[in-house]
């Protein structure tokens, strides 16, 4: 199966991007490719199961159903009713991400299909270049002057109590390189010290233990999953003088593609009185997620 992919930075925020792309029937007023469309029935363009029938510059004509829309996630899918390729088995995505630190939006478009033997990867560069860069940077332009829509911003997507995020202008693999050894964050973060694996461990091994102290505090923590597909890896704390339980957090890279930049996320997790939230929350994203970016960010750039 084949997948196309483009990712950008948009200088909006995430509620302003929202509002022109949620509409399933817009298309035409930001996408150059686009002459007009419909949605067929008379349906809301926000009606899950509903079908768009709009037609290109050249006069094509393509139909697509919507499979899913959801305010929370920002998120949306569909596929091919009529195709505008000779693909089968087309399914596309479009996410929005929040970039919580410059209240900028990173946004996602991807797409699955079969492509025929003779057409390798032909349709790949189409869709990934063609449909869904060129919607980017078409979007950008759209943007570009538009009155901002005020909206809440999550401040940890549930169930998560701190969800953060920022752009670090780097690929995604190289920071990837730094982050992913489950051991290293003592050689980078430069509030932690002393850290290892307990037993000897390998970094890279699931259930392994790593002990450091942050501070004047000593911690355990447990790694829980490591992706390398993905980019991630999420732990879990087993000792912290700390006032939570139940704590549970990880990073996340994703790559931009217009850019070779990289969208990075942080996410965590815990149980705590209300009272100890109040510094809890905003300290472990400042000094903590954001800190360990940031200073991840630094040393690529001194070429350390």
């Amino acid at each position: 199966m084949a997948r196309a992919y483009a990712s950008t930075i948009l200088d909006a925020n995430i509620a302003t991007v929202w509002s022109v792309i949620r509409d399933f029937n817009g298309l035409p007023t930001w996408h150059p490719a686009i002459a007009r469309s419909e949605i067929e029935d008379g349906l809301d363009s926000d009606v899950v199961g509903c079908i768009r029938r709009f037609f290109l510059q050249d006069g094509t004509m393509v139909r697509e159903r919507l499979l899913h829309l959801c305010d929370r996630t920002t998120s949306f899918s569909y596929n091919f009713e009529t195709p505008a390729f000779p693909v089968t088995n087309y399914r596309a995505r479009v996410r929005l991400l929040p970039v919580t630190d410059t209240n900028r939006t990173f946004a996602e478009w991807e797409a699955t299909f079969d492509e025929a033997p003779e057409d390798a990867g032909k349709y790949v560069d189409i869709v990934s270049n063609g449909v869904f860069k060129g919607g980017w940077d078409a979007l950008k332009q759209a943007l570009a002057g538009r009155a901002p829509v005020e909206a809440p911003l999550w401040a940890g997507f549930p169930p998560n109590k701190v969800w953060c995020s920022t752009v670090i202008p780097a690929p995604a693999g190289a920071i990837w390189g730094i982050i992913r050894d489950f051991a290293s964050m003592g050689e980078w973060h430069p509030d932690i010290t002393k850290m290892h694996m307990l037993g000897g461990v390998r970094p890279d091994k699931v259930s392994g233990t790593r002990d450091f102290m942050f501070g004047p505090g000593h911690l355990n923590e447990v790694l829980l999953h490591l992706d390398d597909e993905e980019m991630s890896y999420s732990y879990y704390i087993t000792k912290s003088e700390l006032p939570w339980v139940r704590y549970v957090s990880g990073p996340r890279l994703w790559r931009v593609t217009d850019t070779d930049h990289c969208f990075a996320t942080w996410w965590g997790d815990w149980a705590a009185s209300p009272q100890d939230d109040l510094s809890l929350i905003p300290n472990t994203e400042r000094d903590v997620y954001l800190k360990a970016y940031a200073t991840v960010a630094a040393r690529l750039a001194g070429g350390r």
